[in-house]
């Protein structure tokens, strides 16, 4: 199974976050104004105190010297990086280990239709299909959700999957929950209501839903296993 890795990661404690892109945490006892992978909300992870873990920039002329990309919210280590999810999805459709798509002859990332553009396509001997993937970062009770912020382009890629289906192709949205230790994800209703209904009306219509929880190290991130995803 692949990891993706990060490098030279250091350790930080959070004290606060002024937007969506920068957040202010101590390194080594000295402040420093970092970038934030994720521009969600992330209001019940990034509170004042927390340990997080933080990437060194390459690039000398960035005004971040750091990325944040993830945190522990109790003992539960929570990757953040909202860019990740992709990457980690695409390596697993190569090596085989999401059950419901095997043995693709073809996999694409970032592949136009209509007018959305969704993270990957895929050919195998039986079919043709889109994905769209979602990292989801929000867990309560032990129960992942998603999203943690209304979101009106999800529900636009939802609606362009179900149209993709009456076209004739497969089609499926893959939640990866980016931790590890949560077996259950649900959306949520209270955040965004039609968010939560065109999934439901997208699994009627023969979208696959899916979900998978990770395996995160302060280093890595990679696919574990799935999870039961309950839409009602």
């Amino acid at each position: 199974m692949t990891i993706i890795e990060y490098k030279d990661i250091v350790a930080g404690e959070f004290i606060k976050r002024p937007n969506r892109f920068i957040a202010h945490v101590r390194i080594n006892n000295q402040e420093e104004i970092v970038h934030v992978k994720n521009t969600g909300r992330c209001t019940e992870l990034l509170k004042p105190g927390a340990k997080v873990f933080l990437e060194p920039s390459a690039n000398p002329n960035r005004k971040t010297k750091y990325s944040l990309i993830s945190v522990y919210k109790k003992d539960r280590l929570i990757n953040m990086d909202s860019q990740v999810p992709n990457q980690v999805i695409f390596e697993a459709l190569k090596e085989n280990k999401i059950k419901e798509i095997k043995d693709s002859q073809l996999i694409k990332r970032e592949v136009t239709y209509g007018h959305s553009r969704f993270d990957i396509y895929y050919e195998n001997k039986g079919e043709k299909g889109f994905m769209e993937v979602k990292g989801v970062t929000l867990e309560k009770n032990g129960v992942a959700m998603f999203p943690d912020a209304p979101t009106t382009r999800g529900t636009k890629h939802i609606n362009e999957l179900i149209r993709a289906k009456k076209e004739g192709y497969q089609a499926y949205i893959m939640f990866l929950v980016q931790m590890d230790g949560i077996h259950t994800f649900v959306p949520n209703f209270q955040m965004d209501e039609a968010f939560s209904r065109a999934l439901k009306n997208a699994k009627e219509m023969g979208v696959e839903v899916i979900g998978y929880n990770s395996i995160v190290t302060k280093e890595g991130i990679g696919i574990n296993q799935g999870i039961n995803v309950n839409l009602e």
